[in-house]
């Protein structure tokens, strides 16, 4: 007999392939921050990639937001393409969408 705290084995069959716990897990950690969420919505509502405004939106110094958008794009929420001297960034909608489905079956 099985108790309470009994936990089924991931399998292929009970996991998507579309996003792995790893992956998953690591887009929640990214978002564990107020400043990474905020970057995440303003990217979401911005709808275009942006290189300097992500400062201005932010009380944080310029290293700072370096670190975090740096975060999120290890996590692959963020996209990031480099024209000239400075990186632009961009939200990955498709894996902001996957993400949100996988959250919504827990």
């Amino acid at each position: 007999m099985l108790g309470p705290c009994w936990i089924q084995p991931i399998t292929k069959g009970n996991m998507t392939d579309e996003m792995k716990a790893e992956r998953f897990s690591s887009i929640c950690k990214a978002l564990g921050h107020p400043a990474r969420v905020r970057i995440v919505e303003y990217l979401k509502e911005t709808d275009q990639c942006i290189c300097g405004e992500i400062v201005d939106i932010l009380p944080l110094a310029q290293s700072t937001v370096s670190q975090h958008l740096k975060i999120l794009k290890e996590s692959g929420l963020v996209k990031g393409e480099i024209e000239g001297p400075r990186t632009c960034y961009c939200l990955d909608r498709t894996v902001l969408a996957q993400f949100k489905r996988k959250a919504g079956t827990l």
